[in-house]
């Protein structure tokens, strides 16, 4: 339990670099894009403005998450993280659909004109220190076995590609196309509103207890190796934040004594707790 703890602290310092390197690339590309008049660039600020709000809820979510069990959750405060992910996603998409509208605006409604090539290595410089915080994050991820870290390390790279795009259509725009650029703010518009329902997609599953089949056909695998396990009669599993919680149903053999059979059971916990990580498990046990 004191890892767990310990993992979703050391989730908070991936969060907290993300929201430094989200401020200043925001800041950057809004106060340049102002200057060099480009909506791609604009588009693709207000993207990591959103990743801000985004990573402070996955902040926020994560040291809740880390409050202990008490009388209103005795289950404790695990699906904190799951909550701020869905309230960062409705922003997300907020946003998106705004820069879709100014973006779709300029396009048709304003004599559109090429921007300054400062803003094309603007976005490239971004795309780089970008690339270098996914790097950071998904190393992170994968040591402490974050699932909130490796999805906002994702995040981390998407953000990156946009950049590239943005220094695409801008480089475009200088080839006498000037309405790549505001092509390529509506193609970041796009890519800030799926980015938005995909983490809705994926909270949802969590909050309403969906589980991965095939981990949850490893699980069965496992136990069944289980001396004493004769057979699987049911499995099921959900998820507290990252914690896979499992009920199962086992059937051994009748003749067992309470004891015995209850060794199985516990053997059973132990093999899904360290081979799996499962935070928790619940076994029955039918005779056969």
């Amino acid at each position: 339990m004191e890892q767990r703890y310990y993992n979703l602290k050391m989730g908070e310092r991936g969060a907290i670099i993300s929201i430094i390197s989200y401020l200043f690339l925001s800041g950057i590309k809004l106060i340049l894009a102002y200057f060099t008049h480009s909506e791609a660039l604009k588009a693709d600020g207000l993207n990591n403005a959103t990743d801000i709000i985004a990573s402070i809820a996955v902040l926020i979510g994560l040291r809740i998450a880390r409050k202990p069990a008490d009388e209103d959750h005795l289950y404790g405060h695990w699906k904190a993280e799951t909550v701020a992910s869905m309230v960062a996603s409705f922003i997300m998409l907020l946003v998106g659909l705004q820069v879709l509208y100014d973006a779709i605006k300029s396009l048709f409604n304003e004599e559109v004109k090429p921007p300054d090539i400062l803003s094309a290595w603007t976005a490239i410089f971004c795309a780089i220190v970008m690339y270098g915080v996914y790097r950071y994050n998904k190393k992170l991820a994968q040591k402490i076995q974050s699932q909130s870290v490796m999805a906002a390390a994702k995040d981390n790279l998407s953000d990156a590609w946009v950049s590239i795009g943005t220094a695409v259509g801008i480089l475009g725009s200088q080839l006498h196309l000037p309405w790549l650029d505001p092509v390529a703010a509506i193609v970041v518009g796009g890519l800030i509103c799926k980015t938005g329902i995909d983490i809705f997609k994926e909270t949802v599953k969590y909050l309403t207890d969906g589980f991965d089949e095939n981990k949850l056909q490893s699980y069965k695998n496992a136990i069944m190796h289980v001396p004493g396990v004769l057979s699987v009669k049911n499995i099921r599993a959900r998820n507290y934040g990252n914690n896979p919680v499992v009920d199962v149903v086992i059937l051994v053999n009748p003749t067992l004594d309470v004891r015995d059979a209850h060794d199985i059971a516990t053997n059973v916990e132990n093999e899904l707790s360290h081979e799996y990580g499962v935070y928790e498990a619940h076994v029955h046990i039918e005779p056969k």
